[in-house]
């Protein structure tokens, strides 16, 4: 699978990319990241990729020619039309689906807007705009970051291990159940003891995938509860679902 971003800082992405599964995974061109820096696709010698906006009023807009050339030029490089992402706060919601849609496409261009965003007129070389959240960001390049970062765990050969992926919270629409690793006893700030819970210690595999099941389903209920109305249960889930809900009721 291919990215291609396109910013006015291409040092801040390509640093970030250079880490961890990404990078492990661009170094072994199971994926492929090109980074274009939004000035080299400018005429005038002072590489201008903004303007005033028109109508007056506060901040600098990113002007269209510039993103325009960059999609050209990308767009030149393979017969088939890559599908053009812009990062934007008006956008669709990044959520788990929506990754997973995009990761079916081959190749994704994602813009980073900047200043006051970019002029209307880049819409219409747009497929889609995406938001990571309901709040504001100096620019679109973390957005564009967290864009790959989910895409690229869908990937096939990116994480060693797919079953991890599989179970990652969001993977079925329930929050992930809980964690614990070696020793089975940590002391807490305040003396106390810390003990894993005993059935992750029992070697009895059903119930540990029964406890496993019954965690998520009750962190998802007390913390995103809204996630239930979508999540894809099997029918020992429903069964615990109920048994947890009676339970947090008689509380």
């Amino acid at each position: 699978m291919r990215f291609d971003v396109v910013t006015i800082f291409p040092a801040m992405v390509q640093q970030a990319l250079s880490a961890g599964i990404v990078g492990r995974a661009i170094e072994r061109k199971t994926l492929d990241v090109v980074v274009h820096d939004l000035r080299d696709f400018t005429t005038d010698r002072h590489r201008v990729v903004d303007d005033v906006p028109y109508g007056g009023g506060p901040g600098m807009v990113l002007k269209p020619e510039p993103l325009f050339r960059a999609l050209d030029a990308i767009e030149a490089e393979d017969a088939a039309r890559p599908t053009v992402l812009l990062t934007s706060p008006q956008g669709t919601m990044l959520t788990q689906a929506v990754v997973e849609r995009l990761s079916r496409h081959p190749r994704l261009v994602l813009l980073c807007g900047r200043y006051e965003g970019v002029d209307e007129r880049v819409r219409s070389r747009v497929d889609e705009e995406i938001s990571i959240g309901d709040y504001v960001l100096s620019g679109g390049e973390l957005p564009a970051l967290v864009i790959i970062d989910a895409v690229a765990r869908l990937v096939p050969g990116v994480v060693g291990d797919e079953q991890s992926v599989a179970e990652d919270s969001f993977g079925r629409g329930l929050l992930d159940f809980p964690h614990y690793t070696r020793p089975a006893e940590v002391t807490g700030s305040s003396g106390d003891v810390l003990r894993v819970p005993d059935v992750l210690l029992s070697g009895n595999h059903a119930e540990i995938r029964r406890w496993r099941k019954r965690e998520a389903l009750s962190r998802t209920l007390a913390r995103r509860p809204d996630l239930l109305e979508r999540a894809v249960l099997d029918d020992e889930e429903v069964k615990l679902l109920r048994e947890v809900t009676a339970q947090e009721k008689h509380r």
